[in-house]
């Protein structure tokens, strides 16, 4: 299993997407129900007096799978927004999404 990292940097890291996800700048996202549940989950279940807790270690692992959720949820949705949903397109705007170039035919055509 790979390294966790740290819980705080889990934290930062859900507390971000939920701030992307979060929809409209009106209203701010520590106004949410998801919001407080995550900061209260976070305290209730930290380490204290370098006592190792598993269910501390539990939610660690589920927090960062849940990130690594929402993370690529944002990433797919960027991706389909940028390759979905145009209709036909030309071969020159194909070739230019992947990085190609047409090649010139000599007399100017093309």
């Amino acid at each position: 299993m790979a390294a966790l990292g740290s819980p705080l940097r889990t934290l930062r890291g859900l507390l971000r997407e939920l701030r992307l996800a979060s929809g409209p700048p009106g209203r701010p996202y520590r106004d949410t129900a998801a919001y407080r549940h995550l900061l209260a989950a976070f305290r209730a279940h930290r380490v204290t007096s370098e006592k190792l807790c598993r269910a501390q270690q539990e939610l660690h692992f589920q927090a960062a799978t849940y990130l690594c959720l929402l993370r690529s949820v944002r990433h797919l949705a960027a991706l389909h927004h940028e390759y979905h949903g145009r209709g036909e397109r030309s071969p020159e705007e194909v070739a230019g999404l992947v990085g190609f170039r047409l090649p010139q035919q000599p007399g100017g055509k093309g």
